[in-house]
């Protein structure tokens, strides 16, 4: 039997992986922050002066590195990457909040592996027997009906960790390539590759709604925030009452976004969009001098990881099924 102790810590438990990712993106980052770095603002540095096709290829290339390549290339690309953000316009602020964004990826994707984790894969994953492992938590036989495991291990967290910069280096990678290009010249790259044009012509609205999503979110807290909403709570609770404001919002954010989409309708309308089989563009973007260095870098680091997966630096976490 299972004293009320560890039934309240269990509790504790798996409140606290379900809340702490939320309370860091709404509490550290804001609805204000993830506009800011989901948001193109012009500036000249390296990154801005680099073609937008370089970007997207880097994009591509981390994703498969970080796929094939042991967990701890994908750790390095990760945090080389956000630490190259300084670089960019607020680079100090716009790595703090993208700092905090792959924390609480870290944690979600720790506590949303390890306690439904079946200890063979673990143990197939880290060459490890099941016999060796250290318990951290027993939880409580209904945790059952969750999913959970009956126990969490150590070795399942160290798994789980690892397995987080799978995503961390593909998001740090596609918020480069969104804070430093336009739409502009997004679609014009990827008109080059040959992408059908209803396909750029969505992923462009999309890049366009995040940050207006964001903003209008922003706004809609603001104002709610304003009129007294969760004033009375805790300020430890404010990231909760944001949360809950945020909910609240979801109508006239969606109502705000539909009359948006006239506008982007019109545009489109007015710009002859697919009026023609093939586009013209009034402002050419040829490779530079930058573009062929980055180009070497980015053969030089599939080079790298070909040669560490043939050393046997490869992917040794297995997919879940």
């Amino acid at each position: 039997m299972y004293s009320l102790l560890d039934t309240a810590i269990s509790w504790l438990l798996f409140v606290f992986g379900v809340s702490i990712p939320f309370y860091l993106i709404l509490g550290a980052i804001g609805i204000s922050g993830f506009r800011e770095i989901t948001s193109y603002e012009k500036y000249d540095t390296f990154y801005y002066n680099l073609n937008a096709s370089i970007k997207i290829l880097l994009s591509v290339v981390i994703v498969l590195i970080a796929t094939f390549a042991i967990w701890w290339i994908g750790a390095i690309i990760t945090f080389g990457l956000l630490a190259s953000y300084v670089t960019l316009k607020n680079g100090w602020r716009k790595m703090y909040l993208t700092g905090f964004l792959i924390l609480s990826i870290i944690i979600g994707t720790v506590w949303g592996y390890a306690p439904y984790e079946p200890l063979g894969i673990v143990s197939m994953a880290l060459h490890t027997p099941v016999s060796s492992f250290t318990t951290v938590w027993t939880w409580p036989p209904y945790f059952s009906i969750l999913g959970y495991e009956p126990h969490l291990t150590l070795q399942s967290l160290y798994y789980s960790f690892q397995i987080s910069f799978r995503f961390t280096a593909a998001v740090v990678a596609s918020l480069l390539l969104v804070m430093t290009n336009t739409p502009a010249q997004i679609i014009k790259t990827l008109s080059r590759f040959r992408i059908p044009d209803p396909v750029i012509f969505s992923l462009v609205v999309a890049m366009k709604t995040v940050p207006a999503v964001f903003e209008s979110f922003d706004t809609s807290i603001k104002i709610s925030l304003m009129r007294g909403y969760g004033g009375n709570k805790p300020k430890f609770l404010r990231p909760f009452v944001i949360l809950a404001a945020a909910v609240s919002c979801i109508v006239p954010t969606i109502v705000h976004l539909l009359r948006g989409a006239k506008d982007i309708g019109i545009s489109a309308d007015t710009r002859a969009f697919r009026a023609y089989p093939s586009r013209s563009y009034f402002m050419q973007t040829p490779f530079k001098r930058e573009d062929y260095i980055f180009s070497g870098i980015l053969v030089i680091m599939v080079t790298a990881t070909i040669i560490a997966i043939m050393m046997g630096f490869g992917r040794a976490i297995p997919y879940l099924t």
